[in-house]
């Protein structure tokens, strides 16, 4: 049998941690900074495990990363 492939978009998007929790990057910062407060652009710095349900998804994009 061939080798799946790995979708180049969720190898760009997601980490998967040394548990098995898959990492983020967070959601609502590409447009529109200026209406946010400061502190809400500072807690949307980095990345953040995804939920559970979101997470079962990532498996299918990347077959070899678990």
């Amino acid at each position: 049998m061939p080798k799946m492939k790995t979708k180049s978009s969720a190898k760009k998007r997601f980490k998967i941690t040394a548990n098995g929790h898959v990492m983020a990057p967070q959601a609502n910062k590409q447009h529109n900074m200026r209406k946010r407060s400061k502190r809400q652009l500072r807690n949307q710095r980095g990345m953040c495990i995804l939920p559970e349900v979101e997470a079962k998804r990532v498996p299918d994009y990347m077959p070899y990363a678990f």
